[in-house]
């Protein structure tokens, strides 16, 4: 409860009256608290792979819940997801998680370094393990040396 002093004398001993104010502390501690959640867990919920991807002036696709990412480092490593794995065990590791079916989608992510042979190993182990739905992944934007009126007629 709040309290407001009114124009009487202030030597006055009455009660102060009663005011019917919304106390706006709690509801700013809260808004506060849900603030610092969500700056923390933001970053949690994305592939932290330190992977510099080329740019792509195509239309961006709708991303399904849980992507099975397939990523190429700048050392070559090859990792899915977060995790790091050889490429002799690709398949076999794809093979053996929860979700395991070859008619998913399989976005590989490679750095700008890596070469292109190197890609095309790692989609030719995909290919012949069974999977065949890969998509390439690559940032928004018009690509580096393409003019935009090239990149929109293609």
């Amino acid at each position: 409860m709040g309290a407001s002093i009114a124009d009487t004398d202030l030597d006055d001993d009455a009660d102060f009256g009663e005011t019917h104010e919304i106390n706006v502390t709690p509801f700013i501690d809260v808004i506060l608290v849900l603030l610092i959640i969500f700056m923390v867990a933001a970053p949690l919920s994305t592939v932290d792979l330190p992977i510099d991807l080329p740019t792509s002036s195509a239309a961006p696709q709708k991303k399904p819940d849980k992507p099975t990412y397939v990523s190429i480092k700048p050392d070559l490593a090859v990792a899915i997801g977060e995790t790091q794995v050889k490429r002799s065990d690709l398949v076999r590791t794809l093979d053996a998680m929860a979700d395991s079916n070859k008619e998913r989608f399989i976005f590989l992510r490679a750095d700008r370094a890596v070469p292109y042979g190197i890609l095309m190993d790692v989609l030719e182990i995909l290919r012949a393990g069974g999977y065949t739905r890969i998509k390439l992944v690559a940032l928004e934007g018009v690509a580096e040396g393409v003019s935009p009126s090239a990149a929109q007629n293609p």
